[in-house]
């Protein structure tokens, strides 16, 4: 059974087109409106080796908080919506990524239980057009979204364009490693019988 779906979700502030492949080879088909955030989302996409298509009509004239914040709560809507009643999922997954001064851990659960731990240092207000204040609300987007545990913590790194694209990419990792079947798992991984 394939595991992807496709979403959108309208507001008086943005209009969100969505594609998801969980099982693809990282192509992505990605425009926002927000230069540094389709970096973010094709880093996303290729490293979590997510076939990913989004399209985002968002009120950027105002600033880019809505876009970017209705992107991860559609982002992790899909990816919920995908993995379905998450049977025989690894669960869990974490990294710990590298990216030139920049070291990023992240780590997460498909509980079901949305809780959002993060931990940067982001030196920089704005990334392009992007506000960085914005990356913490993608990931609770994101959180909301999925219903998942996740907890970012910037280990290290002084660059906020390294820093965070570090986040992106080891949550991608994180997801890729959750995601995954494993053929021990008969339903899910709980002994409640239910994530």
């Amino acid at each position: 059974m394939k595991r992807a779906a496709s979403l959108e979700r309208n507001t008086k502030e943005t209009e969100i087109s969505l594609e998801l492949n969980i099982d693809g080879k990282g192509q992505y088909d990605i425009d926002t409106g927000i230069g540094f955030f389709n970096h973010m989302l094709e880093g996303f996409a290729r490293h979590g080796f997510f076939d990913l298509l989004v399209r985002v009509d968002g009120d950027t004239e105002v600033d880019a908080h809505h876009t970017v914040e209705d992107t991860g709560i559609a982002l992790g809507e899909a990816f919920l919506k995908a993995l379905d009643d998450k049977e025989g999922i690894a669960r869990y997954g974490y990294f710990i990524l590298p990216m030139d001064d920049a070291l990023v851990l992240a780590s997460l659960d498909f509980s079901g239980r949305p809780y959002f731990s993060f931990e940067a240092d982001l030196a920089s207000p704005t990334l392009g057009t992007m506000e960085t204040e914005t990356v913490r609300e993608f990931f609770q987007g994101f959180v909301n979204g999925a219903r998942i545990n996740l907890h970012i913590k910037q280990l290290s790194g002084e660059n906020t364009h390294h820093v965070v694209e570090a986040m992106f990419k080891a949550f991608a990792k994180a997801l890729d490693m959750a995601t995954k079947k494993d053929p021990r798992i008969e339903g899910v991984l709980s002994t409640k019988g239910v994530l």
